[in-house]
């Protein structure tokens, strides 16, 4: 499988042990950055990835930030993307088996390196299942789409 893997500098050093463990696992591996510990926007990154995901250069992404929520915000803005914050391998596999999640997202600041690996075995061995989650996820899609096709519903905020 093609990832794709970027990380701030709080995930850089996680993401080069992780980068490996996927090589070890038999994936490639496209490296999204940053490249050292030096201050970076986590958004760039994540936009990177989510876009490539979105034109079909990778079939998955993992990005790693302080602690995950960063990047899954950031990557869940890019239309048809899904973002998953997981932690643990039970979150992983159900990311991929029920939600169809082409991005997982971990906080190195939350997990361990070795914690992590097991999360990342778990979310790349999983698949997407056909089946009670299915018309869920079309939901989401059909709401993205009439979003982008129409704009936002006015809230009563606007209105304001």
């Amino acid at each position: 499988m093609k990832i794709g893997i970027g990380a701030d500098q709080n995930g850089f050093e996680m993401k080069e042990q992780l980068k490996h463990f996927l090589l070890e696992l038999g994936h490639e591996v496209d490296d999204y950055g940053c490249d050292a510990c030096q201050s970076v926007d986590y958004p760039d990154i994540a936009f990177q990835v989510a876009q490539h995901i979105s034109e079909g250069r990778l079939e998955r992404g993992l990005l790693i930030c302080g602690t995950g929520i960063g990047v899954a915000i950031a990557a869940g803005k890019y239309p048809g993307i899904r973002a998953a914050l997981c932690h643990d391998p039970y979150s992983a596999e159900r990311s991929q088996k029920s939600n169809n999640a082409q991005i997982i997202t971990m906080g190195a600041q939350i997990i361990g390196v070795e914690a992590a690996k097991k999360v990342v075995e778990a979310w790349a061995s999983s698949f997407f299942e056909d089946g009670r989650s299915t018309a869920k996820i079309q939901k989401i899609i059909d709401k993205e789409r009439e979003i982008l096709k129409n704009g936002f519903p006015e809230t009563k905020a606007d209105s304001e």
